[in-house]
């Protein structure tokens, strides 16, 4: 039957009593699974882990430098690895540390949430930020920023 028509004989479920088949175009079928895997490939999101690391002695300019710096990686969707990096006597406080990094999330608790507490690991002190705007959406929104921009630019452009 499937040489008459020209199209191929695929076994379906071998195991079934009887086997079952299918009289289809294999090529196309084998093309469409493909496209559809391509597909779920393109609208998956790839998180990102950025590391940020401070001082337990840093100046205030430099801390909002820094903060900005992770605020911007946490609106982009990515998680961002906070780590407080001790020397010498620095060690022996590592109070200050904490501190620092429980003021960092609580000034960024509108954008993330801690998603590993301060611990410390030897000279270092890490902390997890996760953010709360998903990788998609925060894309989504960046290009219809840049969208908006360009038509704004566009509008403000006097025609000569």
């Amino acid at each position: 039957m499937a040489d008459e028509v020209g199209l191929d004989l695929v076994e379906i479920a071998p195991e079934a009593q009887p086997p079952v088949c299918k009289v289809m175009d294999f090529g196309k079928y084998k093309y469409e699974i493909a496209q559809k895997a391509r597909e779920a490939r393109q609208n998956q999101t790839h998180i990102v882990v950025k590391e940020m690391r401070l001082r337990p002695k840093i100046e205030p300019h430099d801390y909002e430098t820094k903060k900005t710096h992770i605020e911007r990686f946490l609106k982009g969707g990515d998680k961002v690895k906070v780590t407080i990096q001790f020397r010498g006597r620095e060690q022996a406080r590592p109070e200050i540390g904490y501190r620092l990094l429980m003021k960092l999330a609580e000034e960024l608790s509108e954008v993330a949430f801690v998603e590993f507490a301060p611990k410390q690991e030897g000279r270092n002190m890490t902390m997890v930020l996760g953010t709360n705007v998903k990788k998609g959406q925060s894309v989504s929104q960046q290009k219809a920023a840049k969208v908006a921009s360009r038509k704004k630019e566009e509008e403000v452009v006097p025609e000569a």
